[in-house]
């Protein structure tokens, strides 16, 4: 083999590792499957997924993340920080008994009362399309091992190409 041959094998094999290093460790394409988060997020629509961040960074209150959960990814918003106290009294979100705004939501939540405190390193998620999200008031709380990552980045539609508001 030439050494011309040699030195473009080696460039093409570097970008290979580094696309599959990129992919595996630090952001990834995710696909929204299901309406549940209407209107900030729509079926079909592609995000890229921060699998970094929280490596470096804690989970924030309105992040919107990506759980593994028996086998599916779900795609959620963090409404629950671990150590607090949650409810809904009518159709308002109280965080430790202080109101929360929710202005990305169209709709009035159901109202319910989470049973004690979100224990340490757990978080309570719900989609922005309260009548139709199997979430946190079903599955209960989401440990942090199971959030994959957080998106902040739609890739398509092109129309939405950019920063999720």
């Amino acid at each position: 083999m030439k050494k011309e041959n040699r030195s473009e094998l080696i460039i093409y094999i570097s970008i290979i590792l580094f696309i599959i290093l990129l992919r595996t460790f630090i952001i990834t394409p995710v696909r929204v499957n299901g309406d549940s988060m209407n209107n900030t997020l729509h079926n079909g629509e592609i995000l890229f997924l921060d699998k970094i961040s929280y490596k470096f960074n804690d989970i924030e209150r309105l992040d919107i993340v990506v759980i593994n959960y028996k086998g599916e990814r779900l795609i959620k918003r963090v409404i629950g920080l671990p150590g607090e106290t949650l409810k809904v009294s009518d159709g308002k979100l109280y965080i430790n008994d202080k109101l929360i705004k929710e202005d990305y939501l169209d709709e009035v939540t159901n109202d319910f009362i989470y049973d004690g405190v979100i224990k340490e390193n757990c978080y309570f998620v719900m989609g922005d399309n309260r009548d139709d999200s199997l979430d946190s008031r079903y599955f209960g709380c989401f440990d942090k091992e199971n959030i994959s990552g957080k998106v902040n980045f739609t890739l398509f539609p092109f129309s939405k190409f950019g920063k999720i508001n």
